[in-house]
């Protein structure tokens, strides 16, 4: 993967101040590494690089950052309980938790999504693995980016610093995902109206998910809602998301769903009633064992930068359901699923995006909306309830 890849994009830096970014990691080597990541791209800043928490809740009024980059376990005041006192401190932060990949760090950036955290990050166990180090870099900075910009696009500037007013209040990140999100302004001059294509007729007997950031929220919110869609048929979901934090995740769903939901097994048995998600670092595929349809996991490359990827779940679905696939796209950064999608429409199936207003961000949702494949383009508190009607046998 080439790093170059995370500064392609600087996200009308000609004409904006840059990205403040503060860095709070108790680590010398990783704050090192990330302040120098960020001062290398030309829509970002490093805007102080401190060691605790405390230091970050202290100076935050004084620095102003944009975006935080929060490590979770540090001495004098740890990441997750500086959130909540930063974002009283400032409303529209944005931070993105960082944590190496333990179970229990998972839980607690989960835990840090329901306060408020726009997003979290898996630190590679050790920065000297090349590879590891790679991808860590490219997605800490598109996350900064993408997450950045919304908060820009959304936030009046104060005359006085040219930066977001601070607030005393913040809603949780879920409430945060409903704001508006207005597309920059070249994409809104002239920008055409959004096609629908009518549902497909055929019946749908499997609904596949893809999302990416935001996505969490996003998913407990819907599998709370559909329950009679889980129980007749199946369900499977492709997250973004590294191995033990989809653990957690499946973890989660069971319990926002009342359903079984696990991590998926290669060779399973896919059955109606239970929810199969896509292991981290795996890529999940169906295929056909005989007269059954059965889970095919793979350890290949990424796939838009993502293992796991939307578009393979989505391509591999055709063989078994043809046009009777349902498909999901939620809230994410990059495109992902949107390929996938195009092959499900092509095979006369039908694709649901999520809206723009409801996405933490409207990469991949906004993708499939914008190559004309989606059925429905809807807030993410409509799409339970249309997706029952549909199952339903109402594919107006």
């Amino acid at each position: 993967m080439s790093i170059a890849l995370a500064s392609s994009s600087t996200s009308n830096s000609a004409h904006q101040e840059p990205l403040r970014v503060m860095v709070v990691d108790d680590s010398v080597v990783i704050r090192g590494l990330i302040s120098r990541w960020i001062a290398a791209e030309p829509d970002m800043v490093v805007a102080a690089s401190l060691r605790t928490g405390l230091d970050a809740v202290n100076q935050i009024e004084r620095v102003n950052p944009d975006v935080a980059v929060l490590d979770i376990e540090m001495p004098e005041l740890d990441g997750i309980s500086a959130l909540p006192q930063l974002l009283a401190k400032k409303r529209n932060l944005i931070i993105i938790m960082a944590s190496t990949l333990t179970r229990r760090n998972a839980e607690i950036s989960f835990k840090a999504l329901s306060l408020g955290a726009a997003d979290y990050i898996p630190k590679p166990e050790s920065t000297r693995e090349a590879a590891a180090a790679d991808i860590f870099h490219h997605d800490l900075i598109q996350k900064i980016r993408s997450l950045g910009a919304k908060v820009r696009r959304t936030a009046p500037a104060s005359p006085a610093t040219g930066h977001p007013p601070t607030s005393p209040t913040l809603a949780p990140a879920l409430e945060r995902s409903r704001e508006p999100v207005p597309r920059p302004p070249q994409a809104a001059v002239a920008q055409p109206p959004l096609t629908r294509r009518p549902f497909s007729s055929q019946a749908p007997r499997a609904l596949l998910i893809g999302s990416s950031t935001g996505g969490p929220q996003a998913l407990m919110t819907l599998v709370a809602e559909i329950g009679a869609v889980i129980d007749r048929f199946p369900v499977l979901i492709t997250q973004h998301m590294p191995p033990t934090f989809t653990t957690i995740l499946a973890e989660h769903l069971a319990r926002a769903s009342h359903r079984p939901a696990h991590e998926a097994v290669d060779g399973e048995i896919v059955k109606a009633g239970t929810i199969y998600l896509a292991p981290g670092g795996r890529h999940m595929r169906v295929v056909r064992r005989g007269t059954d349809v059965a889970i095919a996991l793979d350890d290949g490359p990424p796939v838009n930068f993502c293992k796991p990827a939307v578009d393979p779940l989505f391509s591999s679905a055709i063989d078994i359901w043809q046009g009777g696939i349902l498909a999901v796209v939620l809230t994410g950064m990059g495109s992902d699923g949107m390929r996938g999608g195009k092959e499900i429409v092509a095979a006369g199936g039908s694709v649901i995006a999520q809206d723009e207003a409801t996405s933490v961000v409207w990469g991949m949702p906004g993708a499939a909306a914008n190559a004309g494949i989606c059925s429905a383009i809807l807030p993410l508190n409509q799409i339970a309830p249309k997706l029952v009607r549909v199952f339903s046998g109402d594919r107006s």
